[in-house]
């Protein structure tokens, strides 16, 4: 009784917070319907009416008359692109640092932790200057720039990650004949699955949703990223079209909503592959807890009823059933035990 009690606190609390969380996504969608002349400091809470309503009439504007869909376009580019090297490079520089252990590698490793320290400001005039004269300014030159701005992160997450990979596994495959880049992309890469979710995730909100750098760096009379262009909306010429500004902002938000959708199955195994690397605890939504022992097999069970589920019709086999009360209970109660145990070790 006193569990289904929390249980039901919990679930209300979490409800408000997650409300609170949406309310600016849905007040900016509820503006971007209607007209301009509507979007005031008075009625910009209100819904709209008859004679407030515009439809997709901004979001049309925004494409045809803002050159949004160029811009989309650029964002895309220099997202993809970015996200793809960071995450190649720094998943190779941390099997590096891992693997070799010596002392040029710690010191790497220390450098790129010493990187997500720093301010960009202390940079970030002299960055400018450096892209420009580097020819950097354009998209496919300033993913170089975000790959230095990004490697320190996702250095930091796939080496907490490639600690948790037996290296006997490696040694298997080496004395199997694999070179040590095929050992890499045949054997590590296929692992390390979830972290390249939760790198790829993280670091694709950042550089989407990024307006400074691309500032900086970008031939802005060219190139323009949707962050540049919701800018230009508000300054240009004194005159502020919210309506399309609001249009633009739901557009922009739509790819990163739709990947972390298709993707958060992921991130939950990477976040405790990582955490158990770093002696932390994790827990799986049955109740399960994961162990270095337990988490590799607890990661092929999935993959293996992944696959079958893509198999054919005759072998298919149906998703998981609804959760029910009970596997709740057996949650919250394995989650104390856990919590018990922890503050044993600790005490």
């Amino acid at each position: 009784m006193e569990n289904k009690k929390r249980n039901s606190v919990a679930t209300v609390l979490l409800t408000i917070v997650c409300i609170l969380w949406m309310y600016p996504i849905v007040l900016i969608l509820i503006n971007s319907l209607k007209k301009e002349v509507a979007i005031t400091t008075s009625g910009v809470f209100s819904l709209p009416t008859s004679e407030t309503w515009n439809g997709v009439a901004n979001f049309v504007a925004s494409v045809t008359q803002m050159d949004f869909l160029k811009s989309f376009w650029y964002s895309l580019v220099i997202s993809v692109m970015s996200v793809v090297l960071i995450m190649l490079c720094c998943s190779m520089a941390a099997w590096y640092i891992v693997r070799v252990n010596g002392t040029l590698s710690k010191i790497f490793y220390y450098l790129c932790v010493f990187s997500m320290v720093v301010p960009f400001q202390m940079v970030m005039f002299t960055l400018s200057g450096t892209a420009d004269s580097l020819h950097l300014n354009t998209p496919w030159g300033i993913v170089i720039v975000y790959l230095g701005f990004g490697a320190g992160l996702a250095v930091f997450m796939f080496t907490g990650f490639v600690k948790s990979i037996p290296v006997e596994v490696e040694e298997a495959a080496m004395i199997d004949g694999c070179s040590p880049l095929r050992t890499f992309f045949c054997v590590v890469v296929p692992m390390m699955k979830p972290t390249f979710i939760s790198v790829g995730i993280l670091e694709a909100m950042w550089i989407w949703n990024d307006f400074l750098l691309p500032y900086l760096v970008l031939d802005i009379k060219e190139f323009k990223t949707i962050s540049i262009v919701i800018q230009y909306m508000k300054g240009s010429y004194g005159r502020v079209d919210m309506g399309a500004i609001m249009a633009c902002l739901i557009m922009a938000i739509i790819p990163v909503v739709v990947f972390y959708l298709c993707a958060q199955k992921y991130i939950v195994k990477g976040v405790a592959a990582m955490a158990l690397s770093k002696g932390a605890y994790a827990i799986h939504q049955s109740g399960k807890w994961y162990t270095n022992d337990n988490i590799d097999q607890m990661l092929m069970q999935r993959h293996i009823t992944k696959c079958a589920k893509r198999a054919s019709s005759k072998n298919h086999i149906k998703g998981h059933k609804k959760r029910s009360n009970e596997d709740n209970i057996h949650f919250a109660e394995s989650f104390e035990k856990l919590v018990l145990l922890a503050q044993t070790k600790k005490g």
